[in-house]
């Protein structure tokens, strides 16, 4: 079904879904959640996930108003939106263009833990998508690499080895939401299984031989919590 069509069978519901999103909006927890460097650029509401919840439940697996609360803009029904879309019904196409409308970490990581991990098109995307410039588009690919470490049980180390170059490449991007992502990325593929927690650790230590105040960070967390790992002889 083409992507206009089911938002507009989704969008009778935008407007009573956004009226009662409105009806809980605190602008104290949006100054509180601004501090925490969630700044989108649209309609900010300021809800905690504790008040979408009941929302998410009720319109799980709705595709059609997944892909209309994503238009309308609003942080939280973006949020929503990434909860309740159908990941069977999620196209290449749809997960590109909602990757470009990124524009916080709290978007980014809801939609990559809870909906593009379960894609088939989520390894294709997290390759593509750490390539790209944009600052929240990055972090969503390395966000996509740690989600699918603890998640995808199924996949071979190899495509694991595989990220650990690129994650050396973007270790030196200061930019606050990437280096947090890559280092992410780094600790959840060491804490996968033994020999993914060598190879992470090796990957570590090159990147801390880069001596750029980013990939000192990195790799100084990834090594300290890798450590804590192997010490205690298991995974988490």
């Amino acid at each position: 079904m083409p992507t206009s069509e089911q938002n507009r069978r989704g969008a009778p519901l935008v407007p009573g879904l956004l009226a009662a999103l409105r009806s809980k909006a605190s602008a104290e927890n949006v100054v509180g959640q601004r501090r925490f460097g969630i700044q989108p650029r649209g309609e900010h509401l300021g809800l905690s996930m504790g008040e979408l919840r009941p929302f998410t439940r009720k319109h799980r697996r709705d595709h059609a108003l997944a892909l209309a609360l994503w238009d309308t803009g609003v942080h939280e029904a973006r949020i929503l939106a990434a909860h309740i879309a159908d990941p069977a019904l999620l196209t290449r196409a749809e997960m590109e263009r909602w990757a470009l409308d990124f524009d916080s970490w709290a978007v980014v990581d809801n939609a990559c833990i809870h909906l593009f991990r379960k894609s088939p098109h989520a390894f294709a995307c997290a390759k593509a998508w750490i390539r790209r410039p944009g600052e929240y588009v990055r972090r969503a690919g390395f966000s996509m690499i740690a989600t699918l470490a603890v998640h995808a049980n199924d996949a071979p180390d190899s495509v694991f080895l595989g990220f650990l170059p690129a994650i050396r490449r973007a270790s030196s991007d200061d930019r606050n939401f990437v280096r947090k992502a890559v280092n992410w990325a780094l600790r959840q593929i060491g804490k996968r299984n033994p020999r993914l927690r060598t190879a992470a650790l090796a990957e570590a230590r090159r990147i801390l031989n880069l001596d750029t105040r980013s990939a000192r960070w990195i790799a100084r967390d990834a090594i300290r919590e890798l450590k804590a790992v192997r010490a205690r002889g298991g995974s988490c």
